[in-house]
């Protein structure tokens, strides 16, 4: 069983509506998936991987470069292409999750991107894990992993399935808010990251996420079936103040503890 490698540039082709379909079931039967020829140049890849590795080596303040910026640049137009495919594919109107996440342009979505760096473990039989199980909080996350050191893993049926390390791939992954507009019928999944012995592994994930002040709540097309109310009204900002005392917890009780703050 592995996640599902989609060709993002089809999408401009005549099997457009073959790639939004593997997108829709990557939201709906995976929460994850790998995009392949997404748009984003190999080169600016590669130099990212080298601010990345020397950051960490010298304790340089590698992260104010030029590259970093160009890779925050492409990945957010990304992160917006990937949404409005997403809202194509749930009969939403253009622009719906951009105008959730900003209160419809009063404010600025949050877009963030961590770095992070899991050195070897020299004693895997007393530490099993890198990161604990947990759903990210937010929107769309869009993963540049390490290519040769693996250990990222989601769970699907019960099982924990590798996030396989693909050359020059993005790991995407939808967080809690997708899963709230879209009414439940995109989720976002238990994931962890596995403690390793074969090397050094690289995590560039950047965050597409709304402003603390957007109120976010299942958009009006998607309620279809009786799911419909499962998801309350928040601001995102009060769902955030939850969810850094539970994000190690499953998140129906966070919206449970959301919903009673409003």
């Amino acid at each position: 069983m592995a996640i599902p490698v989609i060709d993002f540039s089809k999408l401009e082709g005549k099997e457009r509506a073959e790639t939004l379909a593997q997108i829709d079931n990557g939201c709906q039967q995976w929460g994850f998936f790998q995009l392949v020829n997404h748009g984003i140049p190999v080169e600016l890849l590669e130099r990212v991987k080298k601010v990345c590795t020397e950051c960490y080596r010298h304790r340089a303040e590698a992260f104010k470069a030029e590259t970093m910026r160009e890779y925050r640049t492409e990945v957010k137009k990304l992160a917006e292409k990937l949404m409005e495919t997403m809202e194509e594919n749930l009969g939403l109107e253009k622009g719906t999750f951009k105008n959730q996440f900003t209160g419809n342009g009063e404010h600025e979505p949050f877009f963030g991107t961590k770095v992070s760096h899991y050195p070897p473990c020299p004693r895997l039989d007393l530490v099993e894990l890198g990161l604990r199980p947990h759903t990210d909080a937010g929107g769309v996350i869009l993963l540049f992993q390490d290519d040769r050191v693996g250990g990222l893993q989601i769970l699907k049926d019960g099982e924990w399935v590798d996030v396989q390390p693909l050359a020059n791939a993005i790991v995407i992954n939808t967080g809690d808010q997708i899963e709230v507009v879209s009414n439940g019928r995109y989720k976002s999944v238990w994931h962890r990251v596995l403690a390793t012995g074969n090397g050094n592994r690289r995590s560039v994930a950047s965050f597409y996420n709304p402003s603390v002040k957007a109120v976010i709540c299942p958009a009006s097309a998607t309620a279809v079936d009786e799911t419909t109310g499962a998801y309350p009204e928040f601001l995102f900002g009060d769902y955030m103040d939850v969810y850094v005392k539970q994000k190690y917890m499953p998140k129906e009780p966070r919206f449970e503890a959301v919903k009673a703050i409003n």
